[in-house]
This record gives structure tokens, C-alpha cells and sequence, in this order.
């Protein structure tokens, strides 16, 4: 019993979002684009679990979805992760290390014995970036960018839908993450963690026990002038960083994802004003999507076998 119906002729598409503490399976109409209704299962996960206890969460979002054995699935992930043999390459990078080297898809096949459909994976930046241009705030863009903001700067530049991963119009790789704010690395001043160590180094900050990037936001509209400070700050310089690429590339639309976004009113005018200062073009158009994870999820059954659309 799935509590939900499922049209006979749609190709459907299981499809796992895994973020840094959660994990999201849905099933996926691939060719309309959509979750199917009802479909969407969450469940938190632990980024320093073991690999054991990491997979194990993984499989029972999969059982979570109710799909049948043999439809297929495509795992959104962030990297470092090989795409195309399904390896983990996480090493130092706060999450997932126990995932360093273990075969994720030989590794949930056995866990998920029941399953014959296959499985694959792409990168979650991508995912996010062809939903959005499937299904949301881009949708059909003919040159459209995804930024992700949270833990990191996840990105993805699409022409017509399809990610572009190098030439001289994006940055290394088409990631974003791999670029310089002065001498600094980007995720070093626009990060959950670069945003947060600002704050707490600044001049009377108080109650620092517990205290997360949200609270930098709420603090700011509370009229915390230093909050206030640190993260016209941080999106100012990422809009700087970020300029030059999307004039490059001809963007015309930007979808910004992640849970930073629910501050989207504080994140935008800065983000804008280093936009412009840098030279970037005022036509681009940015938007804060309406659900990330929904965006990852059509995104990456889309990019599993993409399909003219």
C-alpha cells in the first residue's frame, strides 16, 4: 500500500536527495517533471555516522517510497564523489568521510536486495539547478545558473538544461566553490561555518553556546548591527565573486536554494549590490526557489537518463 496513486503509463523514477543531515526519497514522473503526490519520505541522518549506519539510512529512505522493484533510482550527493562509478571521495570535508572510497551503489544494491532497478548518481548542485529549470523559478531558461547555500556553495550552469562543466564561460569544473575572494577560498567567506566564526570573532557577541548561521540572520533583523555587518559582508563578496561568471556565461536567470535562503530578504539586496558593483549585468534575474529538495529530486531523475523535454 503506497497512499498515493501512481498513473500506469508514467515513467517513473525513484529519486534520493541526501543533504548534510537529511536524506529525501520521492518517486519521480520523469517525463512531466513532478513528484508524484504524497510521495516525498524524509529522515535524518547523521554526517559523521559510519559507513554502515550511513547506508543503512540511504536503503530505508528507499524503502520509505514504496516504489517497485524494478523502477529505477537516481541519488543526488554532493561531492567529492565519483559520479560514474558510485565511490565516495570524501576526505576533510566535514561530512561523509566514512563514505571515503566505499562503492555507494554496490553498497545499497546489497543492502536492498529486493531492488532490481539500477541505480545512479549525480551531483547535487546539478540536480538542484535542472529542477529549477524543469519545474521552477528558471523554468526553460536558455542560459540559467543554480547556487545552493548552505554548508557550502554548490553551482551549476545550464545551457538549455544541460550543466556545462568546463570552457572559458564558467568557472574550473562549472563549480563555484573552486573560486578566490582575494586570496581567500570562496566557502571560506560564504559558508555556514565562514558566516558563523565571523560573527562569534566579532566585538561583544554573547551566548555563542549553541548558536548557527540562522541565528546570525535572526540576530541581524533583531538589530544586531555587527550580524548585520557580517552577512552584507559575506553576500556582497560572493555576488563579486560571482559576477563575472554569470556575465560570461549570458545568464538571464539564477536559482538560489538551501536553507539560507528562508532569509532571502537579507541575502538579496547585498548579494545585488556586489553583483553590480563587479559589473555584472542588472537584467539577470534572481530568484529564491520555492523547495530545494523538491528542485534535487525532479532534477536528478531528470539527469538520470535525461529525456527530451
Amino acid at each position: 500500500m503506497t497512499g498515493f496513486a501512481i498513473p500506469q503509463s508514467a515513467p517513473l523514477v525513484g529519486a534520493l536527495e541526501i543533504g548534510g543531515t537529511h536524506v529525501t526519497s520521492a518517486i519521480v514522473n520523469q517525463r512531466a517533471g513532478l513528484v508524484v503526490p504524497g510521495s516525498v519520505r524524509r529522515r535524518a541522518i547523521d554526517p559523521h555516522a559510519p559507513a554502515d549506519e550511513l547506508v543503512n539510512g540511504f536503503a530505508s529512505a528507499v524503502v520509505d517510497a514504496h516504489a517497485a522493484p524494478e523502477v529505477p533510482w537516481a541519488v543526488a550527493i554532493p561531492g567529492p564523489f565519483d559520479y560514474h562509478r558510485g565511490v565516495g571521495l570524501f576526505k576533510d570535508v566535514g561530512k561523509f568521510d566514512a563514505l571515503l572510497d566505499v562503492n555507494l551503489g554496490d553498497r545499497l544494491h546489497a543492502a536492498l536486495p529486493h531492488l532490481t532497478g539500477d541505480i545512479t548518481f549525480v551531483n547535487d548542485a546539478d540536480a538542484f539547478a535542472v529542477g529549477e529549470w524543469r519545474q521552477g523559478v528558471t523554468a526553460a531558461a536558455a542560459r540559467s545558473v543554480g547556487i545552493t547555500l548552505g554548508s557550502g556553495v554548490g553551482s551549476s550552469f545550464l545551457d538549455n538544461g544541460i550543466p556545462v562543466t568546463s570552457g572559458p564561460n564558467v568557472p574550473p569544473h562549472g563549480r563555484a566553490h573552486r573560486l578566490k575572494i582575494g586570496n581567500a577560498d570562496l566557502e571560506d567567506v560564504v559558508s555556514r561555518r565562514a558566516i558563523l566564526a565571523r560573527y562569534l570573532a566579532g566585538p561583544h557577541v554573547t551566548s555563542a553556546l549553541g548558536l548557527d548561521v540562522h541565528d546570525v540572520f535572526d540576530r541581524s533583523r533583531g538589530g544586531d548591527d555587527w550580524a548585520t555587518q557580517v552577512l552584507d559582508d559575506a553576500f556582497s563578496a560572493l555576488g563579486g565573486a560571482l559576477a563575472p561568471w554569470f556575465t560570461r556565461f549570458q545568464a538571464t536567470a539564477v536559482a538560489f536554494g538551501g536553507a539560507m535562503t528562508g532569509s532571502w530578504d537579507l541575502i538579496l539586496p547585498p548579494l545585488r549590490r556586489g553583483l553590480i558593483n563587479a559589473g555584472a549585468g542588472i537584467d539577470i534575474a534572481l530568484f529564491p526557489s520555492a523547495d530545494t529538495e523538491r528542485s534535487a529530486l525532479v532534477g536528478a531523475a531528470t539527469q538520470r537518463h535525461p529525456m527530451e523535454v
